[in-house]
C-alpha cells in the first residue's frame, strides 16, 4: 500500500494543514466527537457513529492513538474491556468542534431535521451554554436521553450545574440527585434546544422535581 502523503511532505509548513493531516479525514472527527464525553469501547463507538464500518473505525481509531491524539486502556476490574479515550490534548478538539459546530449552523443546507446521539446533542448545548442570571444558589438537573436513532439501547446520563457563573454539563454513570430530573428522547429534546419547540408541546418529555430547573436549562443551553 502507497503510504498517504501528507502536507508537510510537499513542503507545507502551516499549523492548520497539519491539523488536518492529524484529523482532516472522512470520520475522524465524528469519532472524536463521540470521545469527548469520556471513555468508551469500540463497539460503543461503532453503534453511536451510524454509517461507519469496522475497518473504517479500526483505522481511524489506529490514527488517533499513534498521533497521540487518544490512548486505548484497559478498565480496572472483571473482563478487561478495553475502551479509547482521549488524551488531554485530544480533549482540546472540543473548542474545535463548537466552532465548527457554530459556523456550520449558518449553513442554508444545514440537515435541521436528522436525529442526533446523546452525546451529541449535549456537546450542542455545552457548545451554547450560558450563566444564569444572578440569583439563587447552584442549580442542578438531571438529564437521561434515549437515541432516537435507536431506542433499543441503554439511555445515557447526564448531570448539568447551573450558576450565576457558567452551564456545566457533564456525562454520568447513572442518574445524579437533582433539582429536576429530565427524561427525553434526543429528537424531543433537540426539537426543544435546537428547534425552540416549547416544553408543553413536547409531551414525551418527562420532569420530575422543579419544573422551573428544568426550563432554566433550556434557557442556558438553548441554540
Amino acid at each position: 500500500m502507497v503510504a498517504r502523503r501528507s502536507y508537510g511532505s510537499y513542503n507545507d509548513g502551516c499549523a492548520a494543514a497539519h491539523a488536518l493531516d492529524l484529523i482532516g479525514d472522512r470520520w475522524t472527527m465524528i469519532v472524536v466527537r463521540e470521545l469527548l464525553l469520556g471513555p468508551k469501547r469500540f463497539a460503543d463507538l461503532q453503534r453511536d457513529v451510524l454509517g461507519i464500518g469496522p475497518g473504517i473505525l479500526t483505522r481511524r481509531l489506529h490514527e488517533l492513538t499513534t498521533h497521540g491524539v487518544a490512548v486505548r486502556r484497559r478498565l480496572p476490574g472483571p473482563g478487561r474491556v478495553e475502551v479509547y479515550e482521549l488524551t488531554a490534548w485530544g480533549l482540546r478538539l472540543e473548542t474545535i468542534n463548537s466552532t465548527l459546530s457554530a459556523w456550520a449552523v449558518q449553513s442554508p443546507t444545514m440537515p435541521f431535521e436528522a436525529d442526533m446521539s446523546p452525546d451529541t446533542l449535549v456537546l450542542a448545548m455545552r457548545t451554547h451554554a450560558r450563566p444564569l442570571p444572578a440569583g439563587p444558589g447552584p442549580l442542578t438537573a438531571s438529564l437521561t436521553l434515549t437515541d432516537s436513532r435507536q431506542e433499543t439501547v441503554d439511555p445515557v446520563h447526564y448531570r448539568a450545574i447551573m450558576t450565576s457563573d457558567a452551564t456545566t454539563i457533564e456525562r454520568v454513570p447513572e442518574p445524579a440527585r437533582a433539582d429536576a430530573t429530565i427524561t427525553a428522547s434526543t429528537r424531543d429534546w433537540k426539537a426543544c434546544v435546537i428547534g425552540g419547540t416549547p416544553l408543553s408541546q413536547l409531551p414525551g418529555i418527562t420532569i420530575t422535581g422543579d419544573r422551573g430547573t428544568a426550563e432554566l436549562l433550556i434557557t442556558a443551553t438553548a441554540l
